[in-house]
Order: structure tokens, then sequence, then C-alpha cells
């Protein structure tokens, strides 16, 4: 069942816990970050599923202007991305009482929780699925047929269903990542700063992004790990469940102390072969 917590800021926060199935007080936190359009319930049932094999606890939430969060009092600036991971996230944390947790993000999300490591949020270890570390053209021209497709295709209506004010919702997230102004965003100069293991996971038939974002991410991260997954769009947590989520638990399950090899990734680590489904 959702609910709702008021974080400093005033934002009043949709969110979903899962309890941890094993009474083990070590255990980090799970966190989920959606996609740029997304929310709570559009994670569907996946993290349930990570949860309930590691048997830890974990929180997906709505940001503000997203789900039933409170909306955006204004449209989303180009560095939208930076406040919502040093700003809106740690505040998140706190009002819960989270402490190093695992953050697993989706596309925007997985920007999101790439920032928020390289800065204020201690993670444990981060997932990051189709992730953004800079903008290429394949992005921004997916993303103007989607904004056609709001138009013409009843994308309104389906929004609709889980978003309280889809619009503004839908307008401020394109608006944004359609604008000169977002045009030279890039985030790999923080990659260095995340001292945590790192899995990034995408589709070689991803429509919003080239291998090329993974593959940056694998090399710009102290211990960073790359699976390329053959056949997924955007969504591999969607396209392919089993191949994600058996990644992403084997990835978890390994003893924290030896996630990875402490002088970085080599070539066998940052770049395995491709896994399919």
């Amino acid at each position: 069942m959702n609910e709702f917590i008021r974080i400093d800021g005033g934002l009043d926060i949709e969110l979903r816990r899962i309890e941890g199935a094993r009474p083990d007080a070590t255990a980090p936190t799970l966190v989920f970050l959606h996609e740029g359009l997304g929310c709570v319930a559009m994670w569907r049932d996946f993290p349930d599923r990570i949860a309930a094999a590691l048997g830890w606890p974990a929180v997906v939430y709505s940001r503000a202007g997203y789900g039933g969060s409170t909306p955006w009092a204004q449209p989303p600036a180009a560095d939208f991305m930076h406040k919502a991971a040093r700003e809106e996230l740690p505040r998140m944390l706190a009002a819960l009482g989270i402490d190093r947790p695992v953050l697993v993000g989706h596309s925007d999300g997985a920007s999101i929780a790439l920032i928020a490591a390289a800065g204020p949020v201690r993670a444990q270890a981060l997932v990051v699925i189709a992730p953004h570390v800079f903008v290429e053209a394949v992005t921004v021209d997916a993303i103007a047929r989607t904004r056609d497709a709001w138009r013409t295709e009843g994308l309104a209506s389906r929004l609709g269903r889980y978003h309280a004010e889809p619009a503004a919702t839908f307008e401020g997230w394109t608006g944004v990542w359609l604008s000169e102004a977002f045009a030279d965003w890039n985030i790999e100069s923080l990659l260095p700063a995340i001292d945590c293991p790192v899995l990034a996971i995408q589709g070689d038939a991803d429509q919003y992004g080239s291998l090329e974002q993974v593959r940056r991410v694998g090399r710009g991260t102290a211990q960073g790990r790359v699976l390329e997954l053959a056949g997924s769009r955007h969504s591999p947590h969607l396209d392919a469940p089993e191949a994600t989520a058996s990644a992403i638990i084997d990835f978890l399950r390994a003893p924290s102390g030896n996630w990875f090899p402490s002088q970085g990734a080599g070539p066998e680590t940052a770049n395995p072969p491709r896994r399919r489904d």
C-alpha cells in the first residue's frame, strides 16, 4: 500500500515500503528510482522480486512532479536531476532514517542515482538500468517522437492512470530534455567520485540511448561492471525481467568486501559477454 511522507522543503512524497523477509538489522535498504515518466506503480512487481530474493527491505518512491507526489511548482530546469539527487533524495532518506542504501535506478532515475552516489548519498552499491550520462541525438529524437505520441496516440490517457497531473509531468519532462539548455548536460566528470560497486545494465535495442552510455559508466567508475542484454529495449526489467533480475540479485548477493577488484574493473569485468534471454 502506498503512503506519503513530508520531507524538508514541504514536499509530500508518495512511496511504497517492502518489508525485508530476513530479520537482519545489518541488511541494506534497496531504494528504487523511476524513469523520466515513471512513478511507484510503473515499476510493477520488479522491486518486490528483488527484495524477496535478497530478503532486504525496499522503498519505491515517486519524485516530486510524478505519481501522487507534490507536483512541480514550476517546470523543471536543466539541473532537475542534480536537484533530485542532491536535495530531494537525501531529504527523503533522512526522513525515513535510511543510511547507506543500495540505489536501483532506471533511466533518469539511474542518472540521479549516479549523481547522488558521487555526492551526498553514501551508497553501498548502485544498480543503474539504461542510465543517461550524456545527451545523445538518439535520445532527443526518441523523446520528440514521444511528444508526438502524446498528441496523437492516446499517451495522455495512459499516463493519467499513474500521475496526478499527467500533462504537467509530461510537458515538464519533455520540455527540459528537448531544450537548448539541456543539450550539453553531462555527468561523466562525476563518475570517478563513485567509490561503491556499480552494475550498469542496458539493452542493445534501447530506443533512448546507445550502449556507449553504460560503457562510459563501466570505464568511468572504479568498481563498474556492464551487462548488455541482447534484444532488450529501454526497460530491461520489463523486456527481459528474468535476465535482469538474475544479474541484479547475483551482483548484490556477493560479499560486500569482495564485489570487485579494489583497483577497478578490468576489461572482462567492465564489459562481460552479453547475456541472452
